[in-house]
């Protein structure tokens, strides 16, 4: 190999190396109260405690104030946990107020036909509901 093919490689490589070195994650952000709080209540939900899902994802000012995606979660689980309480009514009201936060709000492709809030959510979908 010639001394000057040896040095474009090793310049090379050098600047891939380099370039290597900045592809860093960036740091993950510090978790918020509220989705601390978001967290908590999906703790209680995935363990079956859908009252105390219902009372911490509702009852929380921390989610209240969050951005729209942590309400929106906190919105759907409190339906969710509404729906498998064999509480229909509140159910679709938490629906009717996500579709009001944000009228493109759906279900997850895997939450649409589960058989305790799907007739649910399709009657708060619709208009005049």
């Amino acid at each position: 190999m010639t001394p000057r093919r040896t040095s474009i490689l090793t310049a090379a490589l050098a600047l891939l190396l380099a370039a290597c070195g900045s592809l860093q994650t960036a740091p993950k952000a510090p978790e918020t109260p509220a989705r601390k709080e978001l967290a908590a209540g999906l703790a209680l939900y995935n363990s079956g405690d859908y009252p105390g899902a219902i009372k911490l994802l509702s009852g929380s000012q921390e989610i209240s104030k969050a951005d729209k995606a942590t309400q929106l979660e906190a919105i759907k689980y409190t339906a969710f946990s509404y729906c498998l309480t064999g509480k229909p009514v509140p159910c679709r009201q938490q629906f009717q107020k996500a579709l009001k936060l944000d009228p493109s709000f759906d279900l997850a492709p895997g939450e649409q036909g589960h058989p305790m809030w799907a007739p649910v959510w399709e009657k708060a979908k619709k208009p005049g509901r």
